[in-house]
């Protein structure tokens, strides 16, 4: 039976990045069951559970993390959440200014791409 962690952080993932991608992710993630299990309890049931952000401001942080690391898929599924937690177009562009100057212009090129398409489809 999953922890209190573990239940806390399965339904913020799903309000954050949907139903389908978390039941998707599960199937994918057969052969890893300890891994999902840690960035559900850790990542999603603890630090995302925290009071000092609320989830719009993780959103924003997340994204600009994941654009300087260069992690496409991970940055697309989380301009989607950041989109579902109130952020807007105009501020995740913002977030990709700041991260051409300190990450790089491709890499906020790209960022920029990735919201136009996934707003786009949110749309």
């Amino acid at each position: 039976m999953p922890g209190s962690e573990w239940a806390a952080g399965d339904a913020l993932r799903r309000e954050v990045l949907g139903n389908t991608y978390v039941d998707g992710v599960s199937d994918t993630w057969a052969g890893a069951a300890e891994l999902q299990d840690l960035v559900v309890r850790l990542a999603w049931g603890t630090v995302w559970q925290r009071p000092a952000f609320d989830r719009k401001f993780r959103s924003l942080l997340t994204v600009a993390i994941l654009t300087a690391m260069n992690r496409k898929h991970e940055l697309e599924l989380h301009i989607g959440g950041a989109l579902r937690n109130g952020c807007t177009v105009d501020e995740l562009v913002e977030v990709a200014l700041q991260c051409a100057v300190y990450c790089g212009f491709p890499a906020a090129i790209d960022t920029v791409r990735s919201i136009k398409q996934i707003s786009d489809a949110m749309s």
